[in-house]
């Protein structure tokens, strides 16, 4: 007799979103108003697990990021063996994922996702914003004056910077920072485990979002839900097949259709496990047998990449932020836009390759800008759709980089990235 096949967290989450938008909706057209379904199940029930989840993934924000910083910036360091190769790696990665997260605003703003959604009558109270400071304070801001304070107070940009400087120093000091690096290293698997439990709650947690955010506003959320996913898709497929490929055929002269052939298998599996960690094997592999790149140099750059380069993230984060703008009728202007580019660029380098991580780190975008975090509730569960082709997205980039890097070193065997039969026998 076979086992029957355990629900996936993606489809747990997406039968969620269904389930809860169903229940709004029912709630909203079906049930009469009154103190039990108002009080007791909507700003009851529904209010306390959804938010408790919102919660637990503001919880992990903190310590998840200034750990994963750490631990990166810690392999950053070890660019001084690479010399030129790790500078021109490390200007790759911030290029482009600062160029996809513009591409995504632009995108976004065209589309208009958010329009047509009310959300201020569902979250009055959270949508106010403080004054915010021009650009020029905003880039002073980020030297923090007391790191220990900014820690506290989930000041992220202040985080960020202070992160790179202990992971840059740990590295430089070698064996005698050993046990302190040892230890943001093991706190941060803590970190990555304390994840995962919490992303199990996921399915919960987005039913009552979801349910509750459909209670209020009934069917008038699907469009705006269609638009937000087909932002993202668009401007994924912009980053991927344009922007990646263009500058391929710049730097190396190389074609990007015989790239993309060779690549698929990875990106296919990146796809189906949506998470960039589990591809690094796969992808030194078929970058040396089927592209002709040394490992020389795909062993730095491909792990380097899944740590601080998150082009995909940055997307799905630009199109929210536009997405959360319009639902909730909060303008923003071109300083919180650059803002928003140079957030989600540093967070990029924090977000950890697993699944749904960029979940988290989307909330310290939206407070950059003084977007409320309720909008999450929508974007959760079509999110989890959307990760698998971001992943996509993200682990090409980072092959990208690496054939850059090696061909201007001399490390690309070009007849074996033009050999079609090239790592035929390998399994894939």
């Amino acid at each position: 007799m076979k086992e029957k096949r355990k629900i996936g967290l993606t489809t747990a989450i997406f039968i969620g979103l269904i389930l809860g938008a169903v229940t709004g909706i029912l709630l909203h057209y079906v049930v009469p108003a009154g103190p039990v379904r108002d009080s007791v199940v909507i700003d009851g029930i529904f209010y306390v697990v959804g938010n408790g989840f919102l919660r637990l993934m503001q919880m992990l924000v903190v310590p998840l990021v200034f750990c994963s910083l750490v631990c990166g910036s810690m392999a950053m360091g070890d660019t001084k063996k690479l010399g030129r190769i790790g500078v021109k790696t490390l200007g790759f990665y911030l290029v482009t994922t600062a160029l996809a997260i513009t591409a995504a605003i632009l995108t976004a703003n065209v589309i208009d996702p958010g329009k047509g959604l009310d959300m201020t009558s569902i979250e009055t109270a959270d949508v106010a914003i403080g004054e915010r400071a021009n650009l020029a304070d905003t880039l002073l801001a980020i030297i923090p004056t007391n790191p220990l304070h900014a820690l506290a107070s989930g000041d992220m940009l202040s985080i960020i910077l202070f992160a790179l400087f202990v992971g840059v120093i740990l590295a430089g000091l070698g064996e005698s920072g050993e046990t302190v690096g040892n230890f943001f290293s093991q706190f941060n698997d803590v970190m990555m485990q304390m994840t995962v439990m919490v992303m199990k709650l996921a399915p919960y947690g987005v039913f009552c979002l979801t349910a509750r955010t459909f209670s209020g506003i009934g069917f008038d959320a699907f469009v705006p839900l269609l638009k937000y996913m087909a932002g993202v898709m668009i401007a994924l497929a912009i980053q991927c097949l344009v922007v990646y490929m263009v500058i391929l055929r710049v730097f190396t002269g190389l074609s990007p259709g015989k790239f993309l052939k060779k690549f698929l298998p990875v990106m296919g599996f990146a796809f189906s496990t949506a998470t960039s960690n589990a591809t690094i094997p796969m992808s030194i592999d078929t970058l040396h047998r089927k592209m002709g790149v040394a490992k020389r140099v795909s062993s730095f750059t491909i792990p380097l990449g899944a740590t601080i380069n998150m082009d995909g993230t940055a997307i799905m984060q630009g199109v929210a932020v536009v997405f959360a703008s319009q639902a909730f009728g909060i303008h923003l202007a071109m300083a919180d836009y650059l803002t928003v580019i140079l957030t989600a660029t540093l967070a990029s380098i924090g977000t950890a390759g697993v699944p749904g991580v960029g979940l988290i780190t989307l909330s310290m975008v939206f407070a950059s800008v003084g977007l409320p975090v309720e909008a999450i509730a929508l974007i959760m569960g079509i999110d989890r759709i959307l990760d698998m082709s971001r992943t996509a997205v993200n682990i090409t980039g980072d092959a990208v980089c690496t054939t850059i890097v090696a061909s201007q070193d001399g490390a690309v065997d070009r007849e074996v990235f033009n050999d079609p039969e090239a790592g035929a026998g390998m399994e894939e």
